[in-house]
């Protein structure tokens, strides 16, 4: 009888262990998985910006990459790294936005971040 209470609790401990390997790779697929900025440029009269240019920099890297807003102001950067953080900044006529960051600390997978063009 002790026999099996010993095999049986071998069994239990080792489907624990292997459950929690299992489970816990999951997690760590989730949460290197890339993630999305999205946003939307807007006027001093908070009017949407068609054809602005928003900036998107790399803080490692220092590389920019660039997207023109569609005719309702927005803009999408897809597949960024969950580990880095980035710079966002517009351009339009003149006219610039303050330069906001997605940082790696934001575990959001579909970051929103709206700019608004000043002087």
């Amino acid at each position: 009888m002790r026999r099996l209470v010993l095999i049986a609790t071998a069994v239990l401990l080792l489907s624990t262990l292997l459950s929690a390997q299992l489970f816990g790779g999951k997690k760590m697929d989730d949460a290197s998985a890339p993630r999305n900025l999205t946003g939307t440029i807007f006027d001093k009269g908070d009017r949407v910006v068609p054809n602005a240019i928003v900036y998107l920099k790399n803080t490692r890297t220092l590389a920019v990459t660039t997207y023109i807003t569609d005719q309702e102001g927005n803009y999408r950067f897809n597949n960024l790294s969950p580990n880095l953080d980035y710079e966002v900044h517009a351009e339009s006529t003149g006219r610039k936005s303050q330069m906001k960051t997605l940082s790696s600390f934001d575990t959001r997978k579909q970051a929103h971040i709206n700019l608004k063009l000043e002087k």
